[in-house]
C-alpha cells in the first residue's frame, strides 16, 4: 500500500511539511503535499491520486468547497483534517463523500493508521487469509476455517474482526471497537462488545475461555494476535 499516490493539501506549510515527512519516514514512496487548494485541483485534473487528505480550513477554497470538486470527478478516498472538532463539521465533511475525519493535533501514528485502514478498504488485497493459531479467517467471504469448516461471520462480528484485523498484533481499545459499529454515539455498549467478542472467539479459539488469538488487554482493550508472534 505504501507505492499508492498520496496528495496533502493545506495552506498551513509548516503542518504540510511535517505530514508529508511522517508518509515519506514510513516509506510512503509517492507523496505529493501542496498549500494551495485551486492548483491543487489542477492537478487532479490531470491525475487522480490514490488518496487526499485534506485540510478543511483553507482561504482561497475552503476543504468542503474542495471536495464537493472532487467527488464531481471521483470517488477517490479522502481523509479531512480540521482544528475544529465540532459534530456539525464532521456531519458536513461525510455528508459530502469524506471517508474519515482526523482533529488536529494527531498523533503520528494515528493518522498512519487511518490512511492505512482507509487504503486498505479501497484497493483490497485479493485472497486476503489471515492464519490464526487455530483457524484460518477468509477476510474477502467473511468466514472462519476451521477443521475444514467454514463458519460465517455476522455483520457485526465481521466489522468487529476487520478492526482487530487492521491493528493486527496492536491493541485496539474499547471505545475504538465500539465506535467502529456504533459510530460517536457509542456509549453503553461495551457490555453489547463483549458479547460480540465471545462469538468470535467461540468460532476462531479451540478454547474460547482461554483465548490465544483474541486476547483481552487489562483496562484497555483487545488485541488480535497472529501465529507468528
Amino acid at each position: 500500500m505504501k507505492d499508492k499516490e498520496i496528495l496533502i493539501v493545506d495552506d498551513d506549510l509548516e503542518i504540510l511539511n511535517i505530514i508529508k515527512s511522517i508518509f515519506e519516514n514510513d516509506g510512503y514512496s509517492k507523496v505529493k503535499a501542496m498549500s494551495s487548494a485551486k492548483k491543487a485541483l489542477e492537478t487532479i485534473y490531470e491525475k487522480i491520486p490514490d488518496m487526499i487528505i485534506l485540510d478543511v480550513m483553507m482561504p482561497e477554497m475552503d476543504g468542503f468547497e474542495f471536495l464537493q470538486e472532487v467527488r464531481s470527478l471521483t470517488k477517490v478516498p479522502v481523509l479531512m483534517l480540521t482544528a475544529k472538532g465540532e459534530a456539525e463539521d464532521k456531519f458536513s465533511g461525510f455528508e459530502l463523500g469524506a471517508d474519515d475525519y482526523l482533529v488536529k493535533p494527531f498523533l503520528p501514528k494515528e493518522l498512519l493508521f487511518r490512511v492505512s485502514a482507509i487504503l486498505r478498504r479501497t484497493y483490497p488485497e485479493k485472497n486476503r487469509v489471515i492464519v490464526l493459531d487455530s483457524a484460518k479467517v477468509d477476510i474477502d467471504k467473511a468466514e472462519v476455517i476451521r477443521n475444514h469448516d467454514k463458519i460465517p461471520l455476522t455483520a457485526k462480528e465481521y466489522t468487529i474482526f476487520f478492526k482487530l484485523y487492521e491493528n493486527i498484533d496492536k491493541i485496539v481499545t474499547i471505545g475504538s471497537l465500539c465506535q467502529t459499529v456504533c459510530g460517536d454515539f457509542w456509549d453503553g455498549y461495551e457490555t453489547t462488545l463483549m458479547t460480540h467478542i465471545r462469538h468470535l472467539r467461540e468460532k476462531i479459539e479451540d478454547n474460547p475461555s482461554k483465548p490465544v488469538s483474541i486476547v483481552t488487554v487489562k483496562g484497555l482493550g483487545y488485541k488480535l494476535v497472529s501465529k507468528g508472534e
